[in-house]
């Protein structure tokens, strides 16, 4: 009778340490929250050099997720807000970063020369575009949309995350960006007032 007590024992054991085991996974591959380090990724851009994070170490960094195949990032670059945002940005010294995670598989992707193209004739004015196509830097943010903005510190730290602004549907006469108002926040020395919100556009077209 011993035996059967035993292999409960022993199976009850085995279960418990696969699910410690699941939980530990699942928690490293959850995305950072704000005020985790910035995952790192080296990601080559439209013209074929590579560009690391740690590249920018010291300065604020602002990550935008694009797809020009998105009507939202059309919406964005057409109404000039997108390209406003990136030119204040870089007034004060920001590294704007757009982050292309669109898998080749799916229609919406476009071949550097073309998205070099397409970015050029909206006039985006971000730092450059980086090729993410398996996706690894956008789920390691855990980037949902596009666009979704990350706004990372001066120390490597994500300081917000989410939509652009608070204009879901376009209609608002007067926006609240939220990525520069983080960046101001930051370069005031204080903290970020809205550090999270939901973001907004369409689906990453992940593989």
């Amino acid at each position: 009778m011993a035996f059967p007590r035993l292999t409960r024992t022993v199976l009850v054991s085995l279960a418990v340490l696969a699910a410690a085991g699941l939980a530990a996974a699942a928690a490293a591959q959850a995305p950072p929250a704000v005020g985790d380090p910035a995952p790192a990724f080296t990601l080559k851009c439209l013209s074929g050099n590579d560009h690391a994070l740690a590249d920018f170490k010291g300065k604020i960094v602002v990550l935008e997720w694009t797809n020009p195949g998105c009507p939202v990032v059309q919406r964005h670059y057409k109404d000039g807000l997108m390209q406003a945002a990136q030119k204040a940005a870089k007034e004060k010294g920001v590294v704007w970063l757009a982050v292309n995670s669109t898998n080749p598989g799916h229609a919406n992707y476009r071949e550097p020369a073309e998205l070099k193209t397409i970015y050029a004739d909206w006039h985006a004015a971000y730092a450059v575009q980086l090729m993410d196509a398996d996706g690894t830097a956008g789920r390691a943010y855990g980037a949902k949309t596009t666009p979704h903005i990350f706004v990372i510190d001066a120390q490597g730290r994500i300081a917000y995350n989410g939509a652009i602004d608070d204009d879901t549907g376009g209609r608002n006469a007067d926006q609240t960006n939220y990525a520069l108002a983080a960046v101001d926040a930051l370069l005031a020395g204080k903290p970020v007032a809205v550090s999270a919100t939901q973001p907004y556009g369409c689906s990453v077209k992940y593989k």
